[in-house]
């Protein structure tokens, strides 16, 4: 096992915990810290699935990322300006 792929393992491993803690921010009782750990989490799920793309080759995990990635922050802000009313 070469060091990339060791450290790509670790990474995957690190991004599961990072995963377990936003989920956990998530739930908090204020609407803009399930805000933040909603974003954390697409954030953590669109970096695991390009290291999934890049280890096992399967091509529609980038698209998935990407568009995580676009759609997560626009999301996140539309979803605070209805809060906040506009």
């Amino acid at each position: 096992m070469d060091i990339l792929l060791l450290s790509e393992y670790i990474l995957i491993a690190a991004l599961a915990f990072y995963a377990i803690a936003t989920i956990r921010i998530a739930t908090r009782k204020t609407i803009s810290m399930g805000i933040v750990g909603v974003l954390g989490l697409s954030a953590a799920v669109a970096t695991l699935l390009i290291l999934i793309q890049n280890i096992y080759g399967i091509a529609f995990c980038k698209d998935i990322a990407y568009a995580l990635v676009i759609l997560g922050p626009i999301g996140t802000i539309a979803f605070s300006k209805v809060i906040r009313g506009w």
